[in-house]
């Protein structure tokens, strides 16, 4: 027989509770009494009916709000776990969230998350993120044989048909919604590109619609890295969803609307604005050629008279003509003179009129005191030269200058001159 300790038994009590998925998730109905508040916080009360009770705590949470439903006599629907107090070896439900009986399971569990999520701070207004503009790739998720994705695709068509859709079907109710709509979320963000993403169904009962009330598509949507947009139902549908989405749309057809601009509405600004450029640049050209205008007058009056430059280089060429011609005659005519004055003085010019040129050994004879008898002489005359040899010793002559009774002519004055 073997034999267990008491904190062995509790130990192993605890350990099968805990792994009954049941008990640690689960709605209890009953009456409150024995209801206690001690300074910490918490409330301790006891859940009961006609035939059992069970011992229960809710402990504090300064957000939580629904701890006020907890008075003795209240009948109410409680949320929690079952757990098991050790020091004493009872049984309790660790409440999370507690309603009013008089509402439904379905709605008390929706309460429940969005009181939960809340207090998260999922639902909190500064997280959420604006669309953009202009969206390039715009992703669904939803069934793709409804006529959501359709209606969407319809007036995406119509606003901004530049945007590219990407659709990741998935159920959007039934078993496997939950996991189809959280995969979808993730697989778009995978993506890389999508610039915001629709959740989207269309109307039913709460229901249908449960899949949008579950924890993972709520923290799905909450990590999602691209904005968006809850269009879940009708306009008075409210799911957990839409509190977590950066924004909803009361339809799927007013999702489209919300995620895209109205290119009508793109023609007329961008008409207006292709007006208002062409305007400003054709007053900039106007300007600018006024002033072209302007500096050309102005350079016009500042250039130079060409015609009266090449009027007055004609005058100084005629000018300039004139003096070199007339200093090229007065040259010619000094030129012409030096050349008469310089044959005048050529000794050979002598000959043509009878005299003749006596050389001794090249040398002209000048004076008697050169030669001597018998020497050899060479006279040139106008038409040649021949040899001669003196005869006689030459005899010096002294000649006498006789007076000058005038002025002796110059040496250079011209024949005409002197005749």
């Amino acid at each position: 027989m073997q034999i267990y300790a008491v904190r062995e038994v509790i130990a192993r009590l605890r350990d099968l509770i805990a792994a009954d998925s049941l008990l640690n998730d689960v709605w209890v109905a009953g009456e409150c009494s024995n209801v206690s508040r001690p300074a910490s916080g918490h409330v301790y009360f006891t859940l009961k009916d006609q035939n059992a009770q069970l011992r229960s705590v809710f402990f504090a949470n300064p957000r939580a709000k629904t701890s006020r439903l907890i008075e003795n006599g209240a009948a109410v629907l409680a949320h929690g776990r079952i757990a098991l107090y050790e020091q004493r070896g009872e049984l309790q439900i660790v409440v999370d969230y507690i309603q009013p009986e008089g509402a439904g399971a379905l709605q008390a569990e929706y309460e429940r998350l969005r009181t939960q999520l809340e207090e998260e701070g999922l639902f909190d207004d500064s997280r959420k993120r604006p669309l953009p503009r202009m969206p390039k790739r715009i992703g669904i998720v939803t069934s793709a044989s409804g006529a959501v994705f359709h209606d969407i695709c319809n007036v995406l068509a119509r606003r901004w048909p530049l945007a590219e859709v990407v659709l990741a079907p998935t159920p959007v109710q039934g078993p496997d919604a939950v996991a189809g709509i959280v995969g979808g979320i993730d697989a778009l963000n995978d993506l890389g590109d999508i610039d915001v993403i629709v959740a989207a169904r269309g109307g039913g009962s709460i229901e249908e619609l449960w899949a949008f009330n579950n924890i993972a598509v709520a923290r799905a949507i909450f990590s999602s890295a691209a904005p968006l947009v809850s269009a879940v139902g009708h306009e008075t549908d409210f799911t957990i969803a839409d509190y977590v989405a950066d924004m909803r749309a009361p339809t799927p057809s007013a999702a489209a609307e919300l995620i895209s601009p109205d290119r009508l509405h793109f023609q007329t600004r961008l008409g207006g604005a292709v007006g208002t450029i062409e305007s400003i640049i054709q007053r900039r050209l106007n300007s600018h050629r006024t002033a072209l205008d302007n500096g050309r007058h102005a350079l016009d009056r500042r250039f130079p008279d060409i015609n009266r430059q090449r009027q007055l280089v004609d005058a100084l060429t005629r000018h300039g003509l004139a003096a070199a011609e007339r200093q090229h005659s007065e040259a010619a005519h000094g030129v012409g003179a030096c050349v008469w004055r310089l044959k005048s003085l050529n000794p050979y010019a002598t000959l043509d009129r009878g005299y003749a040129i006596v050389q001794k050994k090249g040398l002209v004879v000048s004076s008697v005191d050169m030669v001597q008898a018998s020497d050899t002489i060479d006279i040139r005359v106008k038409d040649g030269t021949f040899s001669s040899t003196v005869g006689g010793a030459p005899i010096a002559k002294k000649r006498t200058r006789r007076a000058i009774s005038e002025a002796q002519a110059s040496l250079f004055t011209m024949p005409e001159e002197r005749a």
